[in-house]
Protein backbone atom coordinates (compact mmCIF):
# COMPACT_ATOMS: atom_id res chain seq x y z
CA UNK A 1 0.00 0.00 0.00
CA UNK A 2 1.23 3.39 -0.83
CA UNK A 3 0.71 6.03 1.66
CA UNK A 4 -0.83 9.18 0.30
CA UNK A 5 -0.48 12.37 2.21
CA UNK A 6 -3.44 14.63 2.54
CA UNK A 7 -3.19 17.81 0.53
CA UNK A 8 -1.97 20.78 2.52
CA UNK A 9 -4.80 23.04 3.57
CA UNK A 10 -5.02 26.33 1.77
CA UNK A 11 -3.79 29.23 3.87
CA UNK A 12 -6.58 31.12 5.54
CA UNK A 13 -7.09 34.61 4.20
CA UNK A 14 -5.70 37.30 6.41
CA UNK A 15 -8.52 38.59 8.61
CA UNK A 16 -7.19 42.12 8.38
CA UNK A 17 -6.34 43.89 5.18
CA UNK A 18 -2.56 43.94 5.02
CA UNK A 19 -2.34 47.63 4.31
CA UNK A 20 -5.02 48.51 6.81
CA UNK A 21 -3.55 46.37 9.60
CA UNK A 22 -0.03 47.66 9.10
CA UNK A 23 -1.44 51.10 8.53
CA UNK A 24 -3.29 50.99 11.84
CA UNK A 25 -0.12 50.18 13.76
CA UNK A 26 1.67 52.92 11.84
CA UNK A 27 -1.24 55.30 12.54
CA UNK A 28 -0.93 54.53 16.24
CA UNK A 29 2.78 55.32 16.17
CA UNK A 30 2.12 58.49 14.15
CA UNK A 31 -0.53 59.61 16.65
CA UNK A 32 1.89 59.01 19.51
CA UNK A 33 4.79 60.85 17.84
CA UNK A 34 2.50 63.60 16.48
CA UNK A 35 1.15 64.14 19.99
CA UNK A 36 4.63 64.48 21.45
CA UNK A 37 5.64 66.87 18.66
CA UNK A 38 2.46 68.92 19.13
CA UNK A 39 3.20 69.29 22.85
CA UNK A 40 6.76 70.42 22.05
CA UNK A 41 5.47 72.76 19.34
CA UNK A 42 2.97 74.20 21.80
CA UNK A 43 5.61 74.70 24.47
CA UNK A 44 7.84 76.54 22.01
CA UNK A 45 4.93 78.75 20.91
CA UNK A 46 4.18 79.67 24.53
CA UNK A 47 7.81 80.07 25.62
CA UNK A 48 8.93 82.53 22.97
CA UNK A 49 6.78 84.39 20.51
CA UNK A 50 9.60 84.75 17.99
CA UNK A 51 9.87 81.02 17.20
CA UNK A 52 7.18 81.33 14.53
CA UNK A 53 6.66 84.00 11.92
CA UNK A 54 4.50 86.89 13.01
CA UNK A 55 1.40 87.29 10.91
CA UNK A 56 -0.33 90.66 11.10
CA UNK A 57 -3.37 90.40 8.81
CA UNK A 58 -4.77 86.88 9.07
CA UNK A 59 -8.39 85.80 9.27
CA UNK A 60 -7.74 83.03 11.84
CA UNK A 61 -5.36 85.09 13.92
CA UNK A 62 -4.83 83.71 17.41
CA UNK A 63 -1.85 84.82 19.44
CA UNK A 64 0.91 82.26 19.72
CA UNK A 65 0.14 81.63 23.37
CA UNK A 66 -3.36 80.55 22.33
CA UNK A 67 -1.96 78.30 19.61
CA UNK A 68 0.48 76.85 22.11
CA UNK A 69 -2.29 75.98 24.56
CA UNK A 70 -4.35 74.35 21.79
CA UNK A 71 -1.36 72.32 20.61
CA UNK A 72 -0.44 71.15 24.11
CA UNK A 73 -3.97 69.96 24.90
CA UNK A 74 -4.49 68.23 21.55
CA UNK A 75 -0.98 66.76 21.72
CA UNK A 76 -1.56 65.24 25.15
CA UNK A 77 -4.85 63.71 23.98
CA UNK A 78 -3.11 62.41 20.83
CA UNK A 79 -0.41 60.69 22.92
CA UNK A 80 -3.05 58.88 24.99
CA UNK A 81 -4.97 57.99 21.83
CA UNK A 82 -1.85 56.69 20.09
CA UNK A 83 -1.14 54.37 22.99
CA UNK A 84 -4.76 53.21 22.91
CA UNK A 85 -4.55 52.50 19.16
CA UNK A 86 -1.39 50.45 19.65
CA UNK A 87 -3.17 48.46 22.38
CA UNK A 88 -6.09 47.84 20.01
CA UNK A 89 -8.83 49.76 21.82
CA UNK A 90 -11.86 50.59 19.69
CA UNK A 91 -12.44 53.91 21.47
CA UNK A 92 -8.93 54.97 20.51
CA UNK A 93 -9.58 54.24 16.83
CA UNK A 94 -12.71 56.40 16.86
CA UNK A 95 -11.04 59.16 18.88
CA UNK A 96 -8.01 58.96 16.57
CA UNK A 97 -10.18 59.66 13.52
CA UNK A 98 -11.71 62.63 15.33
CA UNK A 99 -8.34 63.99 16.47
CA UNK A 100 -6.76 63.59 13.04
CA UNK A 101 -9.74 65.44 11.55
CA UNK A 102 -9.33 68.27 14.07
CA UNK A 103 -5.62 68.30 13.35
CA UNK A 104 -6.28 68.83 9.63
CA UNK A 105 -8.43 71.85 10.48
CA UNK A 106 -5.96 73.32 12.96
CA UNK A 107 -2.96 72.69 10.71
CA UNK A 108 -4.81 74.49 7.91
CA UNK A 109 -5.30 77.44 10.25
CA UNK A 110 -1.61 77.24 11.26
CA UNK A 111 -0.39 77.36 7.61
CA UNK A 112 0.91 80.97 7.70
CA UNK A 113 3.05 80.26 10.76
CA UNK A 114 4.74 77.05 9.51
CA UNK A 115 3.59 76.25 5.95
CA UNK A 116 5.76 73.22 5.14
CA UNK A 117 5.25 71.64 8.55
CA UNK A 118 1.49 72.17 8.31
CA UNK A 119 1.28 70.58 4.84
CA UNK A 120 3.28 67.56 5.97
CA UNK A 121 1.07 67.17 9.04
CA UNK A 122 -2.09 67.44 6.93
CA UNK A 123 -0.83 64.64 4.68
CA UNK A 124 0.01 62.48 7.70
CA UNK A 125 -3.42 63.18 9.22
CA UNK A 126 -5.14 62.04 6.01
CA UNK A 127 -3.19 58.77 6.16
CA UNK A 128 -4.10 58.28 9.82
CA UNK A 129 -7.80 58.85 9.05
CA UNK A 130 -7.66 56.35 6.17
CA UNK A 131 -5.81 53.70 8.18
CA UNK A 132 -8.08 53.94 11.20
CA UNK A 133 -11.27 54.07 9.13
CA UNK A 134 -10.45 51.05 6.96
CA UNK A 135 -9.17 48.71 9.67
CA UNK A 136 -11.53 45.93 10.71
CA UNK A 137 -10.69 43.50 13.52
CA UNK A 138 -10.66 39.73 12.84
CA UNK A 139 -14.12 39.28 14.39
CA UNK A 140 -15.67 41.38 11.62
CA UNK A 141 -14.33 39.00 8.99
CA UNK A 142 -15.23 35.73 10.65
CA UNK A 143 -11.54 34.93 10.80
CA UNK A 144 -9.90 32.13 12.74
CA UNK A 145 -10.66 31.85 16.39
Amino acid sequence: MTQQSAPAPAPAPAPHGGWAQGGTVFAGVLMLVNGILAVLQGISAIATDDVYARINAYVYKINLTGWGAILIVLGAIAVITGVGILKGYEWARVLGIGLASLSVIFQFMFLPYAPIWSLVMIAIDFFVIWALATYRPAADFGGPG
